[in-house]
């Protein structure tokens, strides 16, 4: 298991149209994949869930990745992030 603490930079948070192209993303990978904030975990492969977090500006997030291809997983996924 890998994890990755990152923190939202975008102005506009982690809305709707960066999360549904991270979930795209991140649906790619077969590993587990998690994201926590504020001691609430989601599975990162699913919109829904990621949207219940309301990701502002300045949260701080946990993203975490679990089996075959973590490190790919967790490498990319956090670069979309910190991207966006």
């Amino acid at each position: 298991m890998l994890q990755k603490e990152i923190i939202i930079n975008n102005i506009h948070g982690f809305h709707t149209r960066p999360a549904a192209s991270f979930v795209k993303e991140a649906k790619n990978f077969v590993s587990d994949i998690t994201i926590t904030s504020n001691s609430k975990t989601v599975n990162a492969k699913s919109l829904f869930k990621i949207q219940t977090l309301g990701l502002t500006k300045g949260t701080l997030i946990i993203l975490k990745t679990s089996g075959k291809d973590e490190k790919k997983a967790i490498e990319h996924l956090s670069n979309i992030i910190q991207n966006l």
